[in-house]
This record gives C-alpha cells, sequence and structure tokens, in this order.
C-alpha cells in the first residue's frame, strides 16, 4: 500500500514541477501542447493538482499530523477538482489577441 501512496506523491511532485515550470517559462512542456491558449491557467491547475496528490500522500504515509477524515476527503478533492478546472479552462478560453496593428483599416 505503502508503494502505492509513494507513486502519488511522486506524480503530485512531477505535477508541480510541471506547473513551476509552465508558470516561470509562460510555455507548456512540448508533451502538453494541445489548444492550450493560456498557459498561465494551466500552470496554476498543475499546482493546485499537484499540491491536493502530495497532501493526500502525506497524510496517508502519517508523516503531516492526524486530521479528520472529511477534512481531508473533501479538501483534497477540493483542490484536485479546482485544479482540474484550471487546466480545462486553459484549453477552452478563446486567446486573448490585441488589435491588429498590420491592417491599415484598424485605427
Amino acid at each position: 500500500m505503502a508503494w502505492a501512496v509513494g507513486a502519488g506523491v511522486l506524480m503530485g511532485l512531477l505535477a508541480i514541477t510541471l506547473g513551476l515550470v509552465t508558470l516561470r517559462k509562460r510555455v507548456d512542456p512540448a508533451t502538453a501542447r494541445r489548444h492550450v491558449t493560456r498557459p498561465q491557467l494551466r500552470g496554476l491547475g498543475g499546482l493546485l493538482t499537484g499540491t491536493s496528490l502530495v497532501l493526500q500522500g502525506l497524510f496517508n504515509l502519517r508523516i503531516l499530523p492526524s486530521v479528520t477524515w472529511d477534512i481531508r476527503f473533501f479538501g483534497g478533492n477540493a483542490f484536485l477538482f479546482a485544479g482540474l478546472l484550471l487546466i480545462s479552462a486553459s484549453q477552452l478560453m478563446a486567446q486573448r489577441r490585441g488589435p491588429d496593428h498590420t491592417d491599415p483599416s484598424v485605427v
């Protein structure tokens, strides 16, 4: 059982790392480039998703102080779903575009 929790913690650390890289460089890694129009939302979503996985794993391994089951469950799921919502929004929202300065009719 500990190996499964440890694998979840490692996946969470990977998601946090990818989220930080995305926020820092403002570009997604090559494996994540589908239709991401807002890399900042994608980076924040990766951070929230990774934080959820790491915290749930540390609570299950009894590294962090024990809290009630419902706080762990609902808190972890809130972070996870908020992160997934941000990742989805980064792919669905239209890209911001400034005025086209090459078009002479636009003043």
